[in-house]
């Protein structure tokens, strides 16, 4: 009898699928906003790479005065572009997630890294001495709503 059971269990054991099987599956299946942001951030970025090789992010470098010993050249480069892009791409998966409730997950984090994303781009435009702090506001306001988020 305790033969017939254990031999039950393991039958019902070798007919699932193994753990590596059904994650990426059931992972794609549970949460395809996830999926999708990652697939359009690596779109974006071929984009962006693809435009820069053919010269088109070259409309956007200014060149300053041409002084001697110094160049200045400020615009964007094509990472600071892929990261804007990705920064913009996970806030909209922010957005997804607060206005569609199948997809609702805390939010917290993803913010936080939109707008890191989107630091790392702007800093070389802007400079890191007025992005750094920004960030540090960013991260402290997070904190803060999340507080009172769990009060309620």
């Amino acid at each position: 009898m305790a033969d017939e059971k254990f031999d039950e269990k393991e039958r019902e054991k070798s007919e699932e699928k193994s753990s590596q099987e059904k994650s990426w599956e059931e992972k794609w299946q549970r949460d395809p906003v996830n999926t999708a942001v990652w697939a359009c951030i690596f779109i974006w970025a071929g984009l962006v790479f693809l435009a820069d090789n053919l010269g088109y992010l070259d409309r956007f470098r200014i060149v300053g005065p041409n002084l001697p010993g110094v160049s200045f050249i400020v615009g964007l480069e094509a990472w600071s572009v892929i990261f804007i892009g990705a920064g913009g791409i996970v806030l909209l998966e922010v957005l997804v997630r607060l206005l569609v409730p199948a997809y609702r997950k805390p939010i917290g984090g993803t913010l936080f890294f939109g707008i890191f994303l989107i630091s790392i781009g702007l800093g070389n435009l802007i400079g890191w001495n007025l992005i750094w702090p920004l960030l540090l506001i960013a991260l402290g306001l997070s904190i803060i709503l999340r507080g009172s988020r769990r009060r309620e």
